[in-house]
């Protein structure tokens, strides 16, 4: 099941920035700092009580098993642009025990179908590649 984060997600969730962090650190540590994560429990309240970036999570039997962090982008008043709406994937995590099951295909397929519904343009997502 994915749906909307709530605050009661945030202990599944912490643990999760947590292995997404090691893997850029371990592949980037002139970047990212071993043992830390993105963000603290009161940007992640923050987060989750601002509409314009959902998270989705996966659920499994009452745990998190992956998330999607997602911001909307407005792009408008751009002269050399038509004005439209977009969602950027800012962080996407499945667990290290469920990865390779499709969970992370499902995640971006219901963001996806989110912003399409959202009346978005498109969906960006960057990703690193030694993900």
């Amino acid at each position: 099941m994915i749906r909307l984060a709530n605050k009661g997600d945030l202990d599944d969730i912490n643990k999760l920035l947590f292995q997404v962090h090691k893997v850029h650190s371990d592949a980037r540590p002139d970047l990212f700092k071993a043992g830390t994560k993105k963000y603290n429990d009161k940007e992640l309240l923050e987060i989750i009580n601002d509409e314009k970036r959902p998270i989705f999570v996966c659920v499994d039997n009452d745990v998190i098993i992956g998330y999607a962090f997602c911001i909307f982008k407005d792009n408008k008043n751009i002269p050399s642009l038509c004005d439209y709406t977009s969602i950027y994937i800012d962080d996407l995590c499945v667990d290290e025990k469920y990865r390779g099951k499709g969970i992370g295909k499902d995640l971006y397929e219901f963001v996806v179908d989110f912003a399409r519904k959202s009346g978005c343009y498109n969906v960006t997502l960057n990703v690193w590649a030694d993900n």
